[in-house]
């Protein structure tokens, strides 16, 4: 078993392992930077050892480097009022940020 964490970023909670690929809302930087996620709820050496944050982990960080920025599928909304002739038609796309973990880095204190 691979060591893994669980971080958090832009509301939501991802499990991650190095040398994986993740989506996440939009992440402000270029392509190829590095970002560094400190908001670590638990990280797991392996299948004995488990560390959970109470809420966070003050000596665990996720380095990711930023492989693309761009847009994911379009949703399209549709608004109906019978009877009446109402239609309405709305689309969205959400602007993602595609990650590759590079390392989970524990500081030993």
């Amino acid at each position: 078993m691979k060591p893994f964490a669980v971080i958090q970023t832009g509301g939501k909670q991802y499990l991650v392992e190095e040398g994986e690929s993740i989506v996440v809302n939009k992440i402000e930087g270029k392509e190829k930077d590095v970002v560094t996620f400190e908001s670590v709820l638990l990280y797991a050496v392996d299948e004995n050892t488990t560390h959970i944050g109470a809420p966070l982990l003050p000596n665990v960080k996720v380095l990711a480097t930023i492989t693309e920025q761009g847009k994911g599928e379009k949703i399209r909304i549709a608004r109906f009022r019978s009877k009446s002739r109402h239609r309405r038609l709305q689309g969205h796309r959400e602007v993602l940020t595609k990650l590759s973990i590079q390392k989970i880095a524990v500081d030993k204190k």
